[in-house]
């Protein structure tokens, strides 16, 4: 069976989300449509405006609708620590734990040759174009934990050489609360060899 056309097109539409298939978008459709016709005009116009205003910070890369963003405006933050992520939503996620002052840099993915993705594509050039002349001298990754997400933070590291930057990356390994015999052998791996003094 086949929903009208304005319908069939609104289930197409949704299905361009994330995580989204056939099923669940006919589900999301249905019910804005059978019960929610207010937040459905919600939606779409908080959408609208957001597709037509939000563009991207000129020093950091998140998503905002001023050219700087509130984190990179804020002066309370330490100039000295720059964290490079792979997307919008790690700088969320880093900042919800409220431990990080400085500022970050956001890639916009991660490199791979295979599918044509360089360091221009990710912006790697703007990543380093903005740590010349800077206060930088600490440059963190926080970058996925992937065969591709590794050969960025090496990349990164290698143009780094020399300078006076240090480079370092998040901890990883076994996570709080968890039992060895469910961790995999990569985490566990990463865990010896990021192993720290106990003080006694």
């Amino acid at each position: 069976m086949s929903f009208s056309p304005l319908v069939d097109q609104l289930i197409q539409a949704l299905r361009c989300l994330p995580g989204v298939g056939p099923k669940s978008a006919q589900r999301m459709a249905l019910h804005l449509l059978e019960n929610d016709r207010s937040g459905a005009k919600r939606v779409a116009e908080s959408l609208e405006i957001a597709v037509e205003q939000v563009k991207h910070c000129e020093r950091c890369r998140i998503l905002s609708e001023t050219p700087t963003c509130r984190i990179c405006s804020d002066t309370r933050r330490d100039p000295s620590m720059l964290c490079v992520v792979e997307s919008p939503a790690d700088v969320i996620a880093i900042e919800q734990t409220a431990l990080f002052k400085g500022y970050y840099f956001v890639l916009k993915g991660h490199l791979s040759p295979i599918d044509g993705i360089g360091p221009q594509e990710i912006g790697i050039d703007l990543l380093f174009a903005r740590l010349k002349n800077s206060e930088v001298t600490e440059v963190i990754m926080a970058i996925n934990s992937t065969v591709e997400g590794e050969a960025t933070s090496y990349y990164i590291a290698q143009q780094l050489d020399g300078t006076q930057i240090t480079l370092s990356r998040l901890a990883q390994g076994v996570p709080l609360g968890g039992e060895l015999e469910y961790v995999d052998g990569g985490t566990l791996a990463h865990a010896f060899q990021g192993r720290q003094p106990v003080c006694g």
